[in-house]
């Protein structure tokens, strides 16, 4: 039998959640490859779409790691097409008495519903489900022309961004 959704759905704060805009945000589903999940991913970076099998495999690989890694999705009802998701990692750390810290990735809104509130909504959602797991602090790295949306979200520009990509 299919698994409608990640486990991490009953976590607090990581349930479905709609407001009177017709848009409704909650996690990850297996039927959101046909909702055009990957084509919103290709919107922050250009990724080639994916098989179902590998789609399958990877979100079981996610579902395993149960509320540490948390996918949330926007999905508009008139259509029931994807229009924002995000992500939120939960590092397990030594210092800070083995604290966590929450990790946001792979924010994005379609570039035809950005301007409605959909990216702050996910990413407070997100943040709360990073506070809810004990995190002591969510960090993310974003380009220049982000940096106001953030701010608006409660988010501080701190420290200095380095990669090493291969």
């Amino acid at each position: 039998m299919e698994q409608p959704h990640a486990p991490v759905a009953a976590e607090a704060g990581a349930g479905a959640a709609a407001a009177g805009d017709g848009y409704t945000i909650r996690p990850l589903e297996l039927s959101d490859l046909s909702k055009g999940f990957c084509e919103l991913l290709a919107q922050l970076s250009p990724s080639p779409p994916l098989s179902e099998e590998a789609f399958r495999a990877r979100f079981a690989e996610l579902a395993a790691l149960g509320a540490d890694h948390l996918v949330l999705v926007a999905e508009e009802a008139a259509t029931d097409r994807l229009t924002a998701a995000g992500a939120v990692l939960v590092e397990r750390k030594f210092i800070r008495r083995c604290g966590l810290v929450g990790h946001l990735e792979d924010v994005v809104v379609d570039a035809a519903a950005r301007g409605r509130g959909l990216g702050e909504r996910l990413v407070r959602r997100l943040v709360e489900h990073a506070r809810g797991r004990g995190c002591y602090k969510v960090i993310l790295n974003c380009t220049a022309e982000l940096k106001g949306f953030y701010a608006k979200c409660g988010f501080e520009e701190k420290n200095v961004q380095m990669g090493l990509y291969f």
